[in-house]
Protein backbone atom coordinates (compact mmCIF):
# COMPACT_ATOMS: atom_id res chain seq x y z
CA UNK A 1 0.00 0.00 0.00
CA UNK A 2 1.41 3.35 -1.03
CA UNK A 3 0.91 6.31 1.31
CA UNK A 4 -0.10 9.69 -0.04
CA UNK A 5 1.72 12.17 2.18
CA UNK A 6 0.82 15.84 2.17
CA UNK A 7 3.39 18.61 1.86
CA UNK A 8 2.77 19.37 5.53
CA UNK A 9 4.34 16.02 6.45
CA UNK A 10 7.57 16.94 4.69
CA UNK A 11 7.73 20.38 6.34
CA UNK A 12 7.17 18.82 9.75
CA UNK A 13 9.74 16.09 9.09
CA UNK A 14 12.27 18.68 7.96
CA UNK A 15 11.62 20.75 11.07
CA UNK A 16 12.03 17.69 13.28
CA UNK A 17 15.31 16.78 11.60
CA UNK A 18 16.67 20.34 11.77
CA UNK A 19 15.77 20.84 15.43
CA UNK A 20 17.19 17.42 16.35
CA UNK A 21 20.43 18.20 14.49
CA UNK A 22 20.79 21.57 16.23
CA UNK A 23 19.98 19.93 19.57
CA UNK A 24 22.76 17.38 19.10
CA UNK A 25 25.15 20.07 17.86
CA UNK A 26 24.44 22.19 20.94
CA UNK A 27 24.97 19.24 23.28
CA UNK A 28 28.27 18.33 21.58
CA UNK A 29 29.67 21.83 21.03
CA UNK A 30 28.03 24.60 23.01
CA UNK A 31 30.20 27.36 21.54
CA UNK A 32 28.72 27.14 18.02
CA UNK A 33 26.27 29.92 18.88
CA UNK A 34 29.05 32.33 19.81
CA UNK A 35 31.13 31.32 16.77
CA UNK A 36 28.33 31.85 14.24
CA UNK A 37 26.81 35.01 15.71
CA UNK A 38 30.02 36.48 17.16
CA UNK A 39 28.46 37.38 20.51
CA UNK A 40 28.49 35.88 24.00
CA UNK A 41 25.26 37.13 25.61
CA UNK A 42 25.55 34.96 28.72
CA UNK A 43 29.23 35.88 29.26
CA UNK A 44 30.39 32.28 29.37
CA UNK A 45 28.10 30.86 32.07
CA UNK A 46 26.23 28.52 29.68
CA UNK A 47 22.70 29.71 30.45
CA UNK A 48 21.98 30.54 26.81
CA UNK A 49 23.17 27.14 25.64
CA UNK A 50 20.98 25.27 28.14
CA UNK A 51 18.01 27.42 27.17
CA UNK A 52 18.66 26.57 23.52
CA UNK A 53 18.91 22.86 24.41
CA UNK A 54 15.56 22.93 26.23
CA UNK A 55 13.80 24.88 23.47
CA UNK A 56 15.20 22.60 20.76
CA UNK A 57 14.22 19.49 22.73
CA UNK A 58 10.63 20.76 23.02
CA UNK A 59 10.55 21.68 19.32
CA UNK A 60 11.92 18.27 18.35
CA UNK A 61 9.34 16.42 20.43
CA UNK A 62 6.53 18.59 19.09
CA UNK A 63 7.67 18.11 15.50
CA UNK A 64 8.03 14.35 15.89
CA UNK A 65 4.53 14.19 17.37
CA UNK A 66 3.10 16.15 14.44
CA UNK A 67 4.97 13.99 11.94
CA UNK A 68 3.67 10.78 13.52
CA UNK A 69 0.11 12.13 13.50
CA UNK A 70 0.40 13.00 9.82
CA UNK A 71 1.91 9.57 9.09
CA UNK A 72 -0.99 7.80 10.82
CA UNK A 73 -3.48 10.09 9.06
CA UNK A 74 -2.05 9.12 5.68
CA UNK A 75 -2.39 5.42 6.56
CA UNK A 76 -6.04 5.86 7.54
CA UNK A 77 -6.78 7.95 4.44
CA UNK A 78 -4.97 5.43 2.22
CA UNK A 79 -6.93 2.50 3.66
CA UNK A 80 -10.29 3.92 2.64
Amino acid sequence: MKRKLRTLFWWEAGGAAASAALLILTLVNREWIEVIFGVDPDEGNGALEWTVVIVLAVLTLLSVTLVSREWRRSAIRGAT
